[in-house]
């Protein structure tokens, strides 16, 4: 779809960070600084979204008409979280879209965090003229995923809940797994050859794009990493999902 804008706002509200910029529509770049608060504890509505909003009069007050994309780390479905990864349980079932236009005083475009991270990517960065599908992961927090096939987004999916020895995998192999335990690169690559391994049995990918906050790093453990397809960092890291939330928030 053709953009009728040049720039909108993303924010990316994740279980440890909320980050926002201004976007270059048309290059998929920042043009602002990346503003970054801490998710507030227990991350409860009232709390995210005051937050959101500190995040945005950080960036200097953006004129209302400039679009606005919000991506958060939930199953979206018709503006509704219908899930809770690292956020609180009052997300589960929530009207968050009305909730965030209401509390924001404008009109936003809402979505799914790693889903946004995946269109950065595929409009702008490692996906980007990749034929077939495409998972994209975030290790972070936890374990976000993006499907694109074919350029089009797949919504939804949710690869750091496939179940693991009880839990969902990615209490195992998320990047907050490797420090909190104090594993060393090694043997956190490890746990992760196991969720990719698993992964690429399932669905046959074409490409993998690694993003998240462990994707300053790629040196450190992609090389270690044994598959069959491809696997390359996001270009643009822990900007891909205020880079995609914009770039979603600009088709509207």
């Amino acid at each position: 779809m053709a953009k009728s804008v040049d720039r909108a706002v993303g924010v990316d509200i994740g279980g440890t960070g909320i980050k926002a910029g201004i976007v270059d529509l048309k290059r998929g770049e920042l043009l602002s600084d990346r503003i970054r608060v801490n998710t507030p504890k227990g991350a409860a509505p009232d709390d995210v979204l005051a937050a959101v909003n500190e995040v945005l009069d950080k960036l200097g007050g953006v004129d209302k008409k400039v679009p606005l994309g919000v991506a958060f780390p939930a199953i979206v479905k018709k503006g509704r979280t219908l899930s809770a990864a690292n956020v609180s349980e009052k997300w589960v079932d929530f009207e968050a879209e009305k909730f965030f236009e209401k509390g924001l005083g404008r009109d936003i475009q809402f979505v799914n965090d790693a889903d946004a991270a995946g269109v950065a990517e595929v409009r702008y960065g490692a996906a980007k003229g990749h034929d077939g599908l495409t998972i994209l992961t975030t290790l972070g927090t936890g374990i976000g995923s993006a499907f694109i096939y074919n350029g089009t987004l797949i919504p939804n999916t949710e690869l750091g809940h496939l179940w693991y020895e009880g839990d969902s995998i990615e209490k195992y192999a998320a990047y907050s797994a490797m420090e909190r335990e104090n594993l060393n690169w090694e043997d956190w690559t490890k746990r992760l050859q196991l969720f990719y391994d698993h992964v690429e049995f399932l669905f046959s990918p074409d490409l993998f794009v690694v993003g998240g906050g462990v994707s300053k790093h790629p040196e450190r453990f992609l090389p270690m990493l044994k598959l069959r397809a491809p696997i390359l960092p996001a270009v643009h890291r822990n900007s891909s999902g205020i880079i995609g939330a914009a770039a979603l928030a600009g088709d509207v």
